[in-house]
């Protein structure tokens, strides 16, 4: 797919998708609720229907429509044992957090996926399940997907995680609930807190301090009416361009702003940029707003590090973007994780704005980048991987010439409509 450089400003409104952590854990958390849950605005990406189809499998019916998603839940202990493979897709959050849940069932079940799952780090869940009592192994003996998980009774433990991963601490804390004994997981920096937030929404004693949340056991779980915020990685990379493309404004209508994912406005805010947070307003737990950007002409580099990066993981490849138009230099630390996502971002970031002329070295857990030159247009493999794709799309509309990019259908597993809400900004 081409793109060419933006010919006049980005102005308009645009409803970003539903955020994708929030509806994947609102189809988990409402099969494992007794009665019906109603969830609105659910992102309909290839990763979200993933899960679904993993729950249907167990034996829930969910009814989905335009309108809404209808999860008709049996409550915490009403899986059935699924009849085939648990196919997760492109998806890491389904992998790792429905691990938790078949950790803790009466009976076995196989998980698998993509080529990128069967090679995504999953021994940083098999770890902990495996203290707590489990029996998940490995099938390839690699650490890696498929996965063969042999349910068995749980035991609580106290988890000190390696890693700050909303994805470890909630499949940690699912398994929790299942436990005979409470079960608690310590961060080394506080990842994204959805899966508390909705949990305790649904019922659960859940409880955070500090860098520790920690879950009791066997609750009753109730469904609940779930309206799900638009997803602020998505939204990011409207963000980006109406900074970026001179005279743009855009209105980002109910974003979810929650704390521990908004890095990417502090970020901003440290570039200089000129957002004004609108409407702020608070939904199933979930803090709101809709976001007015404007074009900011004197951005400014910065360092993005620390505990910052749990909070923008997912924007890091748009921030780049953004970087490489800032005046002076931003350094990105502490970032080795997105070597295990879909592709190795730190690695394909590098090499693409390479190739569109920015001055940008990769480090061990990070770049660094050198603002402020002409970008022009090259060709870019997206590797299959959605966050690349939506981010060179917005480095092209600052870019000299053409801009094209491989596998850019690659969007769909979190943006389907992401190339025709970026061509309404600019008509």
């Amino acid at each position: 797919m081409e793109f060419q450089k933006a010919k006049q400003p980005l102005r308009g409104t645009i409803r970003v998708p539903g955020d994708k952590s929030i509806s994947h854990r609102a189809v988990m958390f409402g099969a494992i609720s007794k009665g019906t849950t109603e969830v609105t605005n659910f992102l309909q990406g290839a990763d979200c229907l993933s899960t679904i189809s993993c729950f249907q499998k167990m034996g829930i019916e969910i009814e989905n429509s335009p309108e809404h998603i209808l999860i008709h839940g049996k409550g915490l202990h009403g899986l059935s044992a699924p009849d085939s493979l648990l196919d997760c897709g492109n998806s890491g959050t389904t992998t790792r957090l429905i691990s938790g849940i078949l950790a803790g069932q009466p009976f076995s079940s196989e998980l698998t996926g993509d080529a990128s799952i069967k090679s995504r780090p999953m021994g940083r869940i098999i770890t902990p399940l495996s203290q707590m009592g489990a029996d998940i192994t490995s099938l390839q003996g690699n650490n890696c997907a498929p996965l063969r998980i042999n349910g068995k009774p749980l035991h609580g433990i106290h988890y000190n995680s390696p890693v700050a991963s909303a994805q470890v601490k909630s499949c940690v804390l699912l398994a929790g609930l299942y436990a005979d004994t409470p079960t608690s997981v310590t961060e080394p920096a506080l990842s994204r807190n959805h899966t508390e937030l909705m949990l305790k929404y649904f019922g659960a004693n859940i409880t955070s301090c500090n860098k520790t949340a920690a879950v009791e056991p066997d609750p009753v779980l109730t469904g609940s009416q779930i309206f799900v915020p638009g997803d602020i990685s998505s939204a990011a990379y409207f963000i980006a361009a109406a900074l970026m493309v001179p005279g743009s404004e855009i209105l980002l209508q109910n974003v979810g702003i929650n704390p521990t994912r908004d890095g990417m406005l502090r970020v901003c805010k440290a570039f200089g940029a000129d957002i004004e947070l609108l409407n702020v307003s608070t939904s199933g737990g979930e803090p709101v707003a809709d976001l007015l950007v404007r074009y900011t002409p004197s951005l400014k580099g910065t360092v993005i590090e620390g505990e910052l990066i749990p909070t923008l993981i997912d924007e890091i490849p748009v921030i780049a973007v953004l970087a490489a138009t800032a005046q002076g230099t931003t350094v990105i630390r502490n970032a080795e994780e997105l070597k295990v996502k879909e592709s190795n971002r730190l690695d394909v970031m590098v090499k693409g704005l390479s190739a569109m002329g920015v001055c940008v070295e990769g480090t061990d857990d990070g770049m660094i980048i050198q603002g402020g030159q002409e970008l022009k247009g090259a060709v870019i493999d997206s590797m299959l991987d959605h966050r690349i794709a939506m981010s060179f799309a917005i480095a092209s509309l600052a870019a000299s010439g053409t801009t094209e990019i491989l596998r850019a259908e690659c969007v769909d597993i979190s943006y389907p409509q992401f190339y025709s809400d970026l061509a309404k900004l600019q008509t």
